[in-house]
């Protein structure tokens, strides 16, 4: 394939996430307002408020971009860049089908989860280069939680690589033709439940939404934020949790394994069952405190995700 195909295909799947991940807000507002006995978006595109998603962008779009006089004027306009391109390279390396991935190496799980590790630093950017006490407090928090669930993620990921015996997206897909990962007794269901939570937590969804915490941080490490820059933040949001959804179908469903339909569909099959999984959470509980984060993180998922990686090497070794 040539540079000039792959800067098309790079440009077509940029454009689609884009799409899909402007509407993933009309599903989340539609499905919160189902489980609260509501209507949600309504009136912009009746009957159903088809274009809200459209209305909004534009809402943002043309609202005034105003930085503090005091901030440090790069970094402040660094950091929403930063985050929402880091939060979009780690599609690079996704397979959407079961032949087809934009960069495929042999180390793709490896370089999505050291990218995806990346937004950490476009949150504390903004946090510090706002001069807004408000901002750093929260970005301090964001820091220390992402970096602290970074651990029980990384260990619930190398349980799949370790069953494939690969870190490569196909060869993690092709072990489990026949048997999904989930199904794996146990170690399988451990692996996804830590997995999920921990992404839930690295992607500021309640209830580990601890960066905002509006009661006590005046919306976060992005209060300085306006229009469009505050825009890029919210896109974030969302880009990393299709992302973490996509993964999960990855990793733990099969991804493109299935019977009747292509790859293609099971994929996003899949990706929209766990998101729609995600968004249960997020509008049924409430949100824990710093300290019960914490020690979820260090006193439960850490060294059960320690426990359950080498129970996955175990099984590999007594049946390889």
């Amino acid at each position: 394939m040539t540079s000039t195909e792959n800067i098309a295909q790079g440009i077509i799947l940029l454009g689609a996430i884009l799409l899909i991940v402007t509407y993933l807000t009309w599903l989340e507002r539609k499905f919160a307002a189902r489980l609260q006995s509501r209507i949600g978006p309504y009136w912009v595109g009746r009957p159903h408020g088809w274009l809200q998603p459209i209305a909004d962008a534009l809402k943002l779009l043309i609202k005034e971009d105003i930085t503090p006089s005091k901030s440090d004027r790069f970094l402040f306009n660094l950091a929403p860049v930063w985050v929402v391109v880091t939060s979009l390279l780690g599609f690079a390396f996704l397979p959407l089908t079961a032949s087809w991935v934009l960069v495929n190496i042999d180390l793709g799980l490896l370089y999505f989860s050291a990218i995806g590790s990346l937004i950490v630093i476009g949150i504390f950017i903004a946090g510090w280069a706002s001069n807004n006490k408000y901002a750093l407090i929260s970005a301090l928090r964001a820091a220390a939680q992402v970096v602290a669930y970074e651990v029980p993620l990384l260990l619930s990921l190398l349980v799949p690589a370790v069953f494939a015996g690969s870190l490569d997206f196909q060869d993690i897909i092709r072990a489990q033709d026949g048997h999904w990962f989930i199904l794996f007794p146990v170690v399988g269901q451990i692996s996804f439940l830590t997995f999920l939570l921990a992404a839930l937590a690295e992607g500021n969804r309640i209830p580990f939404d601890l960066s905002e915490a509006e009661s006590e941080l005046v919306a976060g490490f992005n209060v300085e934020y306006s229009g469009m820059k505050f825009a890029y933040f919210y896109l974030a949001e969302y880009v990393h949790l299709l992302a973490a959804s996509l993964l999960v179908s990855i990793l733990f469903l099969g991804g493109p394994l299935g019977p009747f339909f292509s790859g293609g569909v099971w994929v996003a099959i899949k990706t929209l069952l766990v998101f729609l999984g995600v968004l249960w959470i997020r509008w049924s509980f409430l949100r824990v405190r710093i300290d019960q984060l914490m020690m979820l993180n260090w006193k439960v998922l850490t060294p059960l995700t320690l426990v359950n990686l080498l129970l996955a090497g175990l099984w590999v070794s007594l049946n390889g």
